[in-house]
């Protein structure tokens, strides 16, 4: 069932049509990419309520706290260093931490554990690469410019995307 998402990171105007990575759905089994770099907005709004319950293991108390889902809800990242920054002088880190959503099956035995972030900036065709070895997990990723990032997730065999968008420093 395809979800449109009306809240988003866009400034003034109409919303944006959703990426065709955010109307991708759980059960699509085919490959999911980033949106197309003309596309305008980002579509995976930062929540800052209670984290799904199959990603909170290991918190204890209240679990609210800034996150995003990733578009088939099989990952979110948890977002430490919210908001997040490029050329932060001091201060926190653009920490995020991914939690994989369990899986019901086992794992491909041959795909890598490696979560690959190809992220992509709204307006701008150059993709950049960042890599959290062992999956998900903590990370600290910086992207090269602020604006709305569209992310692919890949980890396991398995694919997810999300928006998150980097604010200039100052």
């Amino acid at each position: 069932m395809p979800v449109l998402l009306l809240a988003g990171c866009t400034s003034a105007g109409p919303p944006a049509p959703p990426s065709p990575a955010a109307a991708g759905t759980a059960a699509s089994a085919g490959p999911i990419t980033a949106a197309p770099a003309g596309s305008v907005g980002c579509h995976s709004p930062v929540a800052t309520g209670r984290l799904p319950d199959w990603a909170d293991a290991g918190f204890s108390g209240d679990t609210r706290m800034p996150h995003v889902l990733g578009a088939r809800g099989e990952i979110v990242a948890i977002l430490f260093g919210h908001p997040l920054t490029v050329g932060r002088g001091e201060g926190p880190t653009n920490k995020i931490l991914w939690v994989g959503r369990p899986m019901s099956s086992s794992p491909d035995p041959a795909a890598s554990t490696t979560l690959v972030i190809t992220a992509t900036r709204d307006g701008a065709g150059t993709p950049v690469v960042r890599e959290v070895a062992g999956g998900p997990g903590p990370s600290i990723v910086d992207l090269p410019a602020a604006g709305c990032w569209h992310l692919r997730l890949a980890w396991s065999g398995r694919v997810d995307t999300m928006d998150l968008t980097y604010r200039a420093a100052g």
